[in-house]
């Protein structure tokens, strides 16, 4: 199988690694891919949004399989042009990936469909209509831009002040672009949050390891949202009641619903939930894997990626393929000071030999780019250290261990990864 990946994050690289030990993958392209896929694949310099571009190169190389790993081509719509051109993709069409592109129309699908969420208060499409609804709110309240804004959309707002201050941000100053043109309010859950990600072939599905992400910046939760800032997994997370009440009142019920609204759905579906004390509810969709849980997720699998890939698309998905290896996985994120605002480039990247000696850990890159023999930072999010182990203090001891010997200029990154407190918080991502 020649392969194409599309993206150039942490999440498209545990891809193309795990991808790369399929015995069926003959070939490997990443567009545009990062400094770390380079070693595994090759990168192309097609930017991941750039439909048209893409859809050119495909026709140059014929893939026979390609993957999408960020949710801005889908919801440009390269699901339905590389279908029409009968080439084998794993990921929904753009109409499907509204679900994700607009938080607006993914709230009506739940209410249409009796999906628990939370309580909206309303949808707005001026600074003055939003303002003039605030004082009608029970606080705290969470707050979302409508659009695409890489995990850093939503304000779980605690006084006036603070939600005032994200619509003049947002709907004024338009520091989110036109994803912040509408803004939707809804009620702040208690609880902890859990991704849960099943991948489905449009008729069968099979549900992925449960992981937990950690978005804010800082530990203790503490700071902005993040694109997120770490990730893990463990079977402890997911007790089998929990797991059939989530597949009996959300999965299966949203995938009737997606088929009652006349919505083929192929490809990744990530669920995010929020564990009330009056059962799961739905916090938001994403129309593909999350970033970082795909490298936690990937670091447990025990099956061929490629081939369960290859059954998705052609539509034959068989659920008893999906193998998992027991115990722990983790990723912390090594991220560039001062992300998720304003942050640095081009610094060099030490350690990542030593880090790696470190048994169960592979660290996979993010925001790297290679110049000449060295390597240097090239985003926000910089590297994902995962690994495994057969218990999460064991995972969570080889990746930090890992995380110590690497090196670069204002290297940040959070000290709790998988070491949350059961005790309920808000929350509305």
């Amino acid at each position: 199988m020649k392969i194409l990946v599309i993206g150039g994050g942490g999440r498209e690289h545990a891809l193309v690694w795990k991808l790369r030990q399929s015995p069926r993958a003959q070939k490997i392209w990443c567009a545009p891919g990062n400094g770390g896929i380079a070693a595994d694949a090759e990168c192309v310099p097609v930017a991941a949004a750039d439909v048209g571009a893409l859809v050119s190169f495909a026709e140059k190389v014929q893939p026979d399989l390609t993957v999408v790993g960020p949710e801005l081509p889908l919801v440009n719509g390269i699901g339905d042009a590389f279908r029409e051109r009968r080439w084998a993709i794993v990921g929904p069409a753009e109409h499907a990936a509204q679900l994700e592109g607009s938080k607006i129309f993914s709230k009506e699908f739940l209410q249409r469909h009796g999906i628990p969420t939370a309580k909206p208060y309303g949808s707005f499409d001026s600074a003055e209509g939003a303002y003039s609804a605030l004082p009608n709110v029970t606080l705290p309240v969470v707050l979302k831009a409508d659009g695409l804004c890489g995990g850093k959309g939503v304000l779980v707002a605690q006084d006036f002040n603070e939600a005032h201050d994200f619509l003049n941000r947002v709907m004024e100053k338009n520091e989110l672009g036109t994803a912040g043109n509408r803004i939707l309010f809804e009620e702040a859950l208690e609880g902890e949050e859990l991704s849960f990600i099943i991948v489905t072939d449009g008729k069968t599905y099979a549900p992925l390891v449960p992981t937990r992400d950690h978005k804010r910046v800082y530990d203790g939760n503490q700071g902005p949202n993040t694109g997120g800032m770490g990730a893990y997994s463990t079977d402890d997370l997911l007790p089998e009641p929990l797991r059939n009440a989530i597949i009996s009142t959300i999965v299966e019920p949203t995938l009737a619903g997606l088929a009652a609204d006349g919505i083929p759905y192929q490809g990744f579906l990530y669920i995010g939930l929020m564990l009330t004390p009056s059962g799961p509810q739905v916090l938001e969709f994403n129309c593909r894997l999350g970033d970082p849980e795909t490298q936690a997720i990937v670091a447990r699998m025990d099956f061929d990626l490629a081939e369960v890939l290859q059954d998705v698309a052609s539509g034959s998905l068989k659920p008893s393929k999906l193998h998992w290896k027991p115990g722990a996985s983790v990723c912390v994120v090594l991220a560039s000071g001062g992300y998720p605002r304003k942050f640095e480039s081009g610094k060099r990247i030490e350690g990542l030999p030593a880090a790696e000696q470190i048994t169960g850990v592979k660290v996979l890159h993010a925001g790297t780019k290679r110049v000449g023999d060295e390597l240097l930072t090239g985003g926000g999010r910089v590297l994902g250290v995962t690994a495994t182990g057969p218990t999460l203090g064991a995972a969570l001891g080889s990746a930090y261990a890992a995380a110590e010997k690497i090196h670069f200029e204002r290297l940040h990154y959070r000290k709790d990864i998988g070491r949350h407190s059961n005790t309920l918080r808000a929350s509305g991502h």
